[in-house]
């Protein structure tokens, strides 16, 4: 990203490592960017408010009462027309106030208001760094979308040697410029995605299920609003946060999860069936608990509908995307799903190999279309591979516009 032009607050809390921020002001504006420096009230125990101001040729915040324009209130000014806010120091104090949702001074209150990009980077004792609640709370954090820009390890101000350092200016500002605008070509899109495994009730004790995790489907979900998208996300039952800007609706067994996307499919631009559906379900369930008896136990199973061929008959205008993960020859058996229910393209990838599958945090897919293309993402993070992915579907939405 180019950061000339642009509008940074920069957010500098209380710790030794406040003199780096001088200099990172001074290249950010350099830079060209229009700086706009809050300080807590323990950071200017290090750095006067008076040497960011000479850095910065702006005003410097340091109280939520000193209102310095009377037709503004200035941390929802900060607040809107930050183009991104960056925190450096950021000591284990100001993390635990942001992952709780505490406002008490200039800097917080600005940071619960505005909807920027936050770019976190933190500075402390090692021991500090480690701590299971600093942990917590960075984890929520990242969790929420906010992005983290890691400590180096070397000698501290406290006569430690290990990881709370904080990133150096120049180096943190190569990784502004490289991460920090993201793209918005999905914006006015409507996209789809379903995520996670079913569950199809036998008893009030049991179920069936598999072992999808979601972490496939949240991530394109992520990926997806991150690019702009306005994203549905229909998730079966799993343990993960909502991303950032999604709208999530609960289901738990394939009919919930067919009925739910029904609903929902006519508006749809983009749909993207990631989640792993039971393909059968009991055909009968008991009220009460099965007892155990002597001997073997012998469930009838009946089909469940096949939501993605559903989707196929029904889509008009919808680029429509599935899943399928497969045991061998999951080219050949991915290309007949593609044909059969008239998608415009799918992933497949093979269970049980390195690289990723179901409960890992990394993916590994070919990426099938109709027109013939055959394209092999390697294992990456998940995040990564959706990111691809939606790569892939804009490529293919595009060619099917000329």
């Amino acid at each position: 990203m180019n950061l000339a032009g642009k509008t940074i607050c920069l957010g500098v809390s209380g710790g030794i490592a406040a003199y780096k921020a001088c200099a990172l002001t001074s290249k950010l504006t350099q830079k060209g960017a229009d700086v706009h420096v809050i300080m807590t009230k323990h950071a200017a125990e290090f750095v006067s408010p008076l040497t960011f101001q000479a850095l910065s040729r702006n005003p410097v915040y340091t109280d939520t009462f000193d209102e310095k324009h009377p037709e503004k209130i200035a941390h929802i000014d900060l607040a809107d027309k930050a183009d991104l806010f960056l925190l450096a120091p950021t000591t284990a104090n100001l993390i635990g106030k942001l992952a709780n949702g505490i406002a008490d001074d200039m800097l917080t209150t600005t940071l619960l208001a505005t909807e920027a990009p936050v770019y976190i980077a933190p500075a402390m004792n090692v021991h500090m760094y480690a701590h299971p609640a600093v942990i917590r709370n960075m984890q929520q954090l990242d969790d929420w979308g906010y992005h983290f820009i890691e400590p180096e390890a070397g000698y501290l101000a406290c006569g430690y040697v290990g990881k709370g350092r904080l990133e150096e200016p120049e180096s943190i500002i190569r990784i502004l410029e490289q991460r920090a605008e993201s793209v918005r070509d999905l914006t006015g899109q409507h996209v789809l995605v379903t995520a996670g495994p079913t569950q199809e009730t036998v008893d009030p004790v049991r179920f069936f299920t598999n072992h999808s995790s979601g972490k496939m489907g949240y991530a394109l979900a992520e990926a997806a609003a991150d690019r702009g998208a306005d994203v549905t996300l229909v998730s079966g039952p799993t343990q993960l946060p909502l991303p950032r800007g999604v709208k999530r609706i609960d289901v738990k067994s394939a009919e919930d999860m067919l009925q739910a996307v029904l609903t929902a499919f006519d508006h749809q631009d983009i749909v993207i069936k990631a989640a792993a559906v039971a393909d059968y379900r009991p055909a009968q369930t008991f009220d009460s608990k099965l007892k155990k008896k002597d001997g073997g136990l012998t469930i009838e199973l009946e089909r469940t509908t096949d939501i993605l061929q559903t989707l196929g008959q029904r889509k008009q205008h919808q680029f429509l995307v599935g899943f399928a993960a497969e045991t061998n020859d999951a080219v050949a058996y991915g290309r007949g799903k593609l044909e059969r229910k008239r998608l415009d393209a799918i992933c497949v990838n093979t269970v049980g190999q390195a690289g990723g599958g179901f409960q890992s945090d990394n993916n590994e897919v070919i990426y099938l279309n109709k027109e013939g293309k055959e394209k092999h993402l390697p294992s990456a993070a998940k995040k990564q591979i959706a990111n691809q992915i939606l790569d892939e579907i804009i490529l293919d939405m595009e060619a099917d516009r000329k």
